[in-house]
């Protein structure tokens, strides 16, 4: 047996420590696994986040996220219209810290909710709507993912359903919404919610068009109307046709939520290769659901009634090359249920599955 002098040790490990601190500096994102043409970059592994979440941003970052969706609203609503730019170039800085790239806005960018109501002060929140765009732009955040769920965001009935081992899940369940009865807007018919996107399309698409935005629509969730006496138009893909064929253009698409797809009763694996065939889906939201859409419960992404890999693949061999982000995953042991759906915990499982699954299906991601 060969001895090992202290001299050599010493500079074996000062060489181990000098190649560490080369890969921190220089290796630390996620690399491609495959290319299969120069020009492809693979799906862009991505996650939601608001400002004031630094241990999520350091763990996405540790496990391989490297796109950052931002909620904005609340930072964009404090400041005038004119400091809208200065604000959006901080967050891309913060977060470019971080190595991750401020690749769009999830939800509105301002607030919205008199645009969707039809109330008073609609025409304001679009101008302000208008100047956000222009200014993601300015900043070089190429898109948005906007929904038109008015009055009620996304909604469950429960949050804290027991799933695999005691983490925690959401449900929903219709009869026990209509229990809660009207909210404090009414009854909302669809046809004046119908009315109020086209008058928010018209105004805004255009300038998304001139500036290069993308503006990419999320379904209602769940995808059933009414709720709670609200209006829902965003529950079928003939509506979302309508919705398209309202300002057609090649910047209005669609973030595929593809578990609000499914409630809906559509075919997601055909609706995917459809749509982004159209080159119309421009934001994935990766997630599984169990029941209907009257009655339905999340899941994990490994034991959900879809076969999510089976779904990568036809992601990937449809071309598409977006933002996808796992969605409302469990909230597991040791963390608070404070935010149902995006604990950091179930997020971590589901991008390792992801990833796992894209590298045994050599599918190229970033």
């Amino acid at each position: 047996m060969s001895q090992t002098s202290r001299r050599e040790l010493l500079g074996g490990t000062l060489s181990v420590m000098a190649t560490s601190r080369l890969r921190s500096q220089t290796a630390w994102q996620t690399p491609m696994r495959k290319r299969p043409e120069p020009n492809r970059r693979g799906i862009q592994l991505a996650e939601l986040f608001a400002l004031d979440e630094p241990h999520k941003v350091r763990l996405a970052s540790q496990v391989g996220i490297t796109h950052a969706i931002v909620g904005v609203s609340g930072a964009l609503s404090r400041v005038p219209s004119a400091q809208y730019v200065a604000t959006l170039q901080k967050i891309k800085a913060d977060f470019g810290d971080a190595g991750l790239q401020f690749s769009g806005v999830e939800s509105h960018p301002v607030p919205a909710e008199k645009i969707k109501l039809g109330l008073p002060g609609r025409d304001e929140e679009i101008d302000n709507y208008i100047a956000a765009i222009k200014a993601l732009a300015q900043v070089g955040v190429p898109m948005v993912c906007y929904n038109w769920m008015a009055g009620i965001s996304w909604y469950r009935t429960r949050v804290d359903v027991p799933e695999r081992g005691g983490a925690l899940v959401s449900e929903f369940d219709n009869e026990e919404a209509k229990k809660q009865g009207l909210t404090q807007w009414g009854e909302v018919s669809e046809e004046k919610i119908w009315s109020n996107l086209e008058y928010f399309l018209k105004a805004v698409i255009p300038v998304a068009e001139q500036v290069g935005i993308k503006m990419a629509l999320h379904p209602d969730d769940p995808p059933l109307s009414p709720l709670r006496g609200i209006g829902r138009i965003l529950t079928s893909a003939a509506n979302y046709r309508r919705v398209l064929n309202i300002t057609p253009s090649p910047i209005h698409g669609i973030t595929f939520c593809q578990a609000n797809f499914k409630l809906m009763g559509e075919d997601i694996a055909a609706l995917a290769k459809e749509w982004c065939a159209q080159k119309k889906i421009f934001f994935v939201h990766f997630r599984d659901v169990d029941g209907t859409r009257e009655h339905f419960r999340e899941t994990f992404h490994d034991n959900g009634p879809t076969n999510l890999a089976k779904m990568l693949r036809v992601y990937h061999e449809a071309g598409f090359e977006g933002p996808m982000r796992p969605d409302h995953a469990p909230t597991l042991d040791g963390e608070t249920n404070d935010r149902p759906g995006y604990a950091m915990g179930g997020k971590v499982f589901a991008v390792g599955y992801m990833k796992g699954a894209m590298d045994a299906l050599d599918i190229p991601y970033s």
